[in-house]
């Protein structure tokens, strides 16, 4: 069977006057948009506009779900009360999937962004207070998230789909875990780098630590960060190295 692999990046992430990344042109190069819900980054009118490009290019939309801290960009770890938490997680999906029906199109899938999505890898109380939201108002959703995540262990145990993720542009430690973006080098800004290492998820299902140990990855799905410098030519380098590759590119679910 030939290799198939999903591309996906944040975007909707810019808020009122503040403009960060540019999905218009960085869209066309995904098969699935993690989209922010308002709560880490994003205002409605952009939101809107976000959901608008994604289903005008065919292109998956997700709920990016994150922590209520605008100021922080959802980057600072909160300690919220599960039920807290599962209440914003249901509130961020179900504000996305109307902008996104308004739009022509559905939210497909979740994904916790930043300090959520770090914390969910091994925070069983708010890996589970985030599976609770997405069980009770869609178990339809796969969830989006990193191999071995107390995320993808709950969400697998309450019955939902799982989908692993493998950042291209991201350091790993040699536990599996993402480096810290307080740590040099965490995050990975070499566009050779980025897309050799994007190939060898893929092809090899390997990659190298940060301590220069090979690590096991099983890649459904490749992330390249909307804000990370050169995004856009980045993005279409990844997609083209895969496709030189044999690397078949599509959504893990259907538009």
């Amino acid at each position: 069977m030939p290799l198939t692999v999903d591309l996906n990046a944040d975007v909707g992430e810019s808020f009122g006057a503040w403009t960060l990344g540019d999905d218009a042109a960085l869209i066309p190069h995904l098969t699935s948009a993690n989209v922010a819900c308002g709560f880490h980054a994003g205002d409605p009118s952009t939101l809107a506009r976000t959901c608008a490009l994604a289903a005008g290019h065919g292109v998956v939309i997700g709920a990016q779900v994150g922590y209520r801290d605008l100021a922080g960009f959802g980057r600072r770890f909160l300690d919220i009360a599960p039920a807290d938490l599962t209440a914003d997680v249901t509130y961020q999906i179900g504000a996305l999937d109307a902008l996104a029906r308004v739009a022509g199109t559905r939210v497909r899938y979740v994904k916790p962004h930043g300090a959520l999505y770090n914390t969910a890898m091994h925070h069983e109380g708010q890996a589970a207070a985030v599976i609770e939201a997405v069980v009770a108002l869609d178990p339809t959703l796969p969830v989006l998230g990193l191999s071995g995540s107390a995320l993808l262990r709950r969400a697998a145990a309450a019955g939902l789909a799982t989908v692993a993720e493998a950042f291209a542009d991201r350091a790993y430690a040699a536990d599996g875990t993402l480096v810290p973006r307080a740590l040099p080098g965490a995050v990975i800004t070499d566009p050779e780098a980025v897309i050799e290492r994007a190939v060898r998820m893929v092809t090899e299902r390997e990659v190298v630590t940060v301590d220069g140990a090979l690590l096991e990855v099983h890649p459904d799905s490749l992330c390249v960060h909307g804000d990370t410098p050169g995004a856009v030519g980045l993005a279409a380098q990844v997609r083209s190295a895969l496709t030189a590759a044999n690397v078949a590119l599509a959504p893990f679910v259907r538009a």
